[in-house]
């Protein structure tokens, strides 16, 4: 279940069927799927000359090379295709597709033939982007695209074309039919479930006619909304952190420095140093990199001396690893560096504290002066404080002495932009507890830990670390047999029949546990679950001194987590916002679960509309928290 593999596999196949110089065209889907199982430089080893886009119609007539074509086959690339065979740049073309092409658009392509340059059309079910051997995205962010339909429970139509096509894609590309569950309370998370299902048993069915196995791989559907806690968290392990900080894009992250903008390459595959460390906390992160440095050093030592023919050779020959080396401890040490002068800047050692009081424990007088003590905070930016405006108001909704009115009012006082004000009312409405399956807050003291002194460099200190992703506590009730069909049904036909389910996955079935679990996030999954998943694999151990618990492992069982995207808390938020200007009801403050009345605010009166410019977002948002200010200004405070 090693989706690198699966990927870099299709990839060598492709690069090693076409003979001599040639040229890779690739389209805006295949491209992120390429440069993460591909480097430049492994690509140059296999002949490949020149890497562009199909929709380039700048590309240069070259009739000395062979082309090879990787695209998903939508309509608009099959279009694009069809140009460039009537109009051939190349001597040939050798044509692969991430995933099953329709008999129409195979007609079309030889109907646009009129040369003969096609040599072959396959199709290598490649349509997503593996992040690691564990975790793939679709690499689908929202905005700019759409998720939602017209109600918050149902799907956009592209975007469950690219979900069922993606999922399919992935079992397809690992030789797994497995039976399919989802989280009972997600309207998008059934639909996409019976779609698979559906594409499974019909047109996709010679395809997924395996060799079938005693104990049937599992596809577990879940839904962001039913967590929105674990995005909004600071980060403390190294990839989580420069997600969260930095931003990772298909395994690059950019660092501004006195020079400029400088990219980074971030590759578990290519950097040993990133693969060893990347769930490293804080703290560990430091200590290691301050040994890197050290072997550096005495590797520098030994070229230093140079005194014989013999030295000469050796120093020749070790030249490219030694530069290798040199710049791999460059690029950490300024990442560090970077994240530490960010850590300290934003005060993120004293949200983050907050952050996890919040997430781990219930105890509202205390919360709320911290709450409100950090929103009064001028050093704490924007961002911050609507974070924890937010994990105060999910965690604290049901309770009747709740504060969110306050904390809301508060948050436009202390001058949080008035788009960002909205996002308080939208996550409750979206991911708040009337929406999600189960109580959220419920078991996390099981896995709260105390601060602990870290060794390490000096200026690298430990916050908590105590939050569990709720994904680790799905999967131990999946393992247990407690996760109950009442709550995470199955898809299509395999749900009347116990036998083809192991019983951790269907109560009457044999008492097996599935060999293998994909676990599928809408709405996109986080870097901390990834770890998670990880440990369960042993792919990797908790840091010394990290306060998270570990994960339980189930040795025998392979699982594999993939989502939408990869969130930080940002884009988690901008999800939010987006959604907000096609539903402007979720800015509304929801009805009450406590036993008072609900929060008398109302952010305006201002309609967003339609739209899906983030633009007009911020416009509405701000239009909506003006009203929401005047408000209490004239002191008003009817009940809705």
């Amino acid at each position: 279940m090693d989706v690198g593999k699966a990927i870099a596999a299709y990839m060598e196949r492709m690069l090693k069927e076409v003979q001599g110089m040639k040229i890779l065209l690739l389209d805006e889907h295949t491209t992120p799927t390429v440069s993460a199982a591909y480097t430049q430089s492994a690509l140059l080893e296999q002949e490949v000359y020149l890497t562009d886009k199909l929709a380039n119609a700048r590309r240069e007539r070259m009739p000395h090379l062979t082309c090879i074509v990787f695209v998903r086959p939508s309509a608009a690339s099959i279009h694009a295709l069809c140009e460039e065979l009537q109009h051939p740049r190349y001597s040939a073309y050798w044509l692969y597709f991430s995933h099953a092409v329709s008999k129409a658009h195979i007609e079309q392509l030889a109907e646009a033939d009129q040369h003969q340059a096609v040599q072959a059309v396959q199709e290598f079910f490649a349509d997503y982007v593996p992040v690691t051997s564990s975790h793939f995205s679709l690499h689908y962010a929202v905005p700019p695209h759409a998720l939602w339909g017209h109600t918050t429970s149902t799907w956009d139509a592209d975007a469950l074309d690219v979900h069922t096509r993606a999922l399919t894609s992935v079992l397809l590309s690992l030789k797994k039919k497995p039976v399919v569950r989802y989280e009972r309370m997600s309207g998008l998370a059934k639909t996409l479930a019976h779609d698979v299902v559906h594409q499974m048993d019909t047109a996709l069915a010679p395809l997924f006619d395996f060799r079938r196995t005693d104990v049937p791989p599992l596809l577990l559907i879940l839904d962001r909304r039913n967590d929105p806690v674990t995005p909004l968290l600071t980060q403390w392990t190294y990839q989580a952190m420069v997600h969260e900080l930095l931003g990772i894009d298909n395994g690059r992250t950019t660092m501004h420095t006195e020079q400029g903008a400088q990219d980074i390459v971030l590759s578990v595959d290519h950097d040993p140093f990133f693969a060893a460390n990347l769930y490293d906390n804080f703290g560990d992160l430091g200590a290691s990199i301050k040994e890197y440095v050290v072997q550096f050093q005495a590797r520098s030592a030994s070229n230093a001396t140079i005194e014989t023919v013999q030295d000469m050779k050796r120093f020749v020959d070790a030249y490219p690893e030694f530069q290798r080396l040199r710049g791999n401890v460059s690029k950490h040490v300024a990442l560090l560096g970077e994240l530490s002068a960010l850590v300290d800047a934003r005060r993120l050692l004293t949200v983050s504290e907050l952050e996890q009081s919040l997430a781990t424990r219930e105890s509202h007088a205390s919360d709320l002066k911290n709450v409100q003590s950090l929103l009064a905070d001028p050093q704490i930016g924007a961002d911050a404080k609507l974070r924890v405006a937010i994990l105060y108001a999910l965690r604290y909704q049901t309770l009747s002495s709740h504060q969110i009115e306050a904390v809301v009012r508060q948050l436009v006082d202390v001058g949080v932009p008035e788009s960002d004000v909205a996002l308080v009312y939208v996550l409750l409405n979206l991911a708040g507890a009337d929406q999600r399956q189960g109580d959220l807050f419920a078991n996390e003291n099981l896995f709260a830990r105390g601060k602990s002194a870290l060794r390490g460099l000096k200026g690298v200190d430990n916050v908590y670390t105590q939050h569990t992703p709720h994904l680790v506590q799905t999967l131990d009730q999946l393992m247990r047999g407690k996760l109950r069909t009442a709550h995470y049904p199955f898809a299509g036909s395999d749900a009347s029949n116990a036998l083809d389910a192991p019983a951790t996955v269907y109560p009457g079935g044999p008492p097996t546990r599935p060999q293998d679990v994909v676990v599928f996030v809408i709405g996109g999954t986080t870097y901390e679950e990834a770890r998670m998943i990880a440990l369960l694999n042993g792919a990797a151990s908790a840091a010394p001194g990290a306060g998270a618990a570990p994960a339980p492992t189930w040795p025998g069982t392979r699982f594999l987590l993939g989502g939408t995207t990869v969130h930080r808390s940002r884009t988690f938020l901008d999800m939010a916002q987006h959604v907000a200007a096609r539903h402007p009801s979720l800015t509304r403050a929801p009805p009450a679960l406590g036993s008072r009345g609900p929060p008398s605010l109302r952010l305006g009166p201002a309609p967003w509309g339609e739209s899906h410019d983030l633009g007009q977002v911020a416009s509405g948002a701000r239009d909506m928290a003006q009203g929401l200010l005047g408000r209490v200004m004239r002191g008003i405070d009817s009940p809705l």
